[in-house]
């Protein structure tokens, strides 16, 4: 490696530490509904702005030794842990992606947007993470940026890098017509949803029963777990009841998606314009990316619903499934995936022990989703090869 490759290389770490910085404000202040770029950092002991030589990542913490310079309050180590995970993150990433053999394709010219728009994605999910751990939620909102990130990505990737080497190795989500009209189906059936939603026609899952038209407030327990929904332990809320209401909300989606597909690549006449469309990369980019987010979404709400379903307790949280919206929307529908089915084996040490050492019967599962993706980010060219068949165009 180059001198200037190392100036490079160190600078990714640097960057990606300071975007780490900036996370560790996220994990903190979005939970708690606090604006994230105003006031300025302080300590939450004395209150005491922290100056610019104090906030410094990683070197900071190691100089002050884990202490605020005025009150003495311990610094927690999760603000060391997650600048030096992200800065790791940028660097490894990086090194892999245009150093290693294990993703082909990258080296192409402008193939750096790719890299760009898969840090985002991580960085994102190291946020969302966090949080999980701490408070077992996962804000929307962060999970929405990054989906908006794959959307643009996508849309503008087919302008940047040969649409062509894209589709070679799969360095972004590109729809084919019959995936690109269930997309658009689908889409489609989510506005009918969110209209019905709107207009009190059909109900949301997990609601407070105080936010329901005429039902008696309940009283919470004091032992309810973190970020669980306040009611799920009553043993008489009906969970199956919840699962198919969400159900209900599924259903002009799946039925927008099958009907956007027979209806546009059945007609011989509308199929041949169908496909002239998509040769636009804006046009393949957005609804690859589109039809990501969906298949994202559906595996982790199908295990959703069928968890509730069958065993009568909430299975899986709605933030799971927009935070494998958000990858599936960046990493395409086949890899998110396989994704998924990863996940378990890195959730599963961490749920034993939790469950044989704390009792704790919910585990936060966005972690090991986000441990998931990067690791069919890494993996991505081995597992093309492996299941070839699958990405056949």
């Amino acid at each position: 490696m180059a001198a200037q490759e190392w100036i490079i290389s160190a600078f990714t770490f640097a960057f990606g530490c300071c975007i780490g910085s900036f996370l560790n404000v996220v994990i903190y202040r979005l939970p708690r509904e606090k604006s994230l770029v105003s006031p300025g950092s302080a300590c939450p002991g004395c209150g005491r702005p922290i100056r610019f030589y104090d906030n410094i990542p990683l070197v900071s913490w190691l100089v002050l030794r884990a202490k605020c310079r005025h009150c003495g309050m311990r610094i927690s180590p999760r603000y060391f842990v997650v600048e030096l995970l992200t800065g790791l993150v940028f660097l490894g990433l990086y090194l892999v992606y245009f150093y290693s053999p294990l993703r082909q394709g990258m080296q192409a010219p402008n193939g750096r947007f790719v890299y760009v728009v898969h840090v985002v994605l991580l960085a994102a999910f190291i946020a969302g993470s966090g949080i999980d751990l701490e408070l077992w939620i996962i804000p929307l909102s962060i999970c929405w940026f990054a989906t908006a990130v794959g959307f643009v990505g996508a849309a503008v990737g087919g302008y940047l890098i040969d649409p062509e080497v894209i589709k070679a190795f799969s360095l972004l989500p590109v729809a084919s017509p019959e995936t690109g009209a269930l997309a658009l189906g689908a889409g489609i059936g989510l506005a009918i949803s969110l209209l019905l939603l709107k207009a009190g026609l059909i109900h949301r899952s997990y609601q407070e029963p105080e936010a329901q038209a005429g039902a008696k407030p309940v009283e919470v327990k004091p032992e309810v777990e973190k970020g669980a929904f306040p009611f799920a332990d009553d043993p008489e809320f009906n969970h199956r009841l919840e699962a198919m209401r969400e159900v209900i909300f599924l259903t002009p989606i799946v039925l927008g998606a099958i009907a956007a597909n027979v209806a546009l690549t059945r007609p011989a006449a509308v199929a041949t314009w169908w496909a002239g469309l998509l040769i636009y990369p804006a046009v393949a980019g957005f609804l690859g990316s589109l039809f990501g987010y969906f298949v994202g979404c559906a595996v982790v709400w199908a295990t959703r619903v069928l968890g509730t379903l069958a065993f009568g307790k909430e299975a899986m949280g709605l933030g799971d499934v927009h935070l494998m919206g958000a990858a599936g929307a960046v990493i395409g529908p086949l890899m998110v995936v396989v994704a998924f089915f990863v996940a378990p084996f890195f959730g599963l040490g961490w749920a034993l022990f939790q469950t044989f050492f704390k009792k704790i019967r919910q585990i936060p599962y966005g972690p090991f989703l986000s441990l998931a993706v990067l690791t069919v980010m890494i993996l991505h060219d081995r597992i093309v090869r492996e299941f070839a068949f699958l990405f056949l165009h």
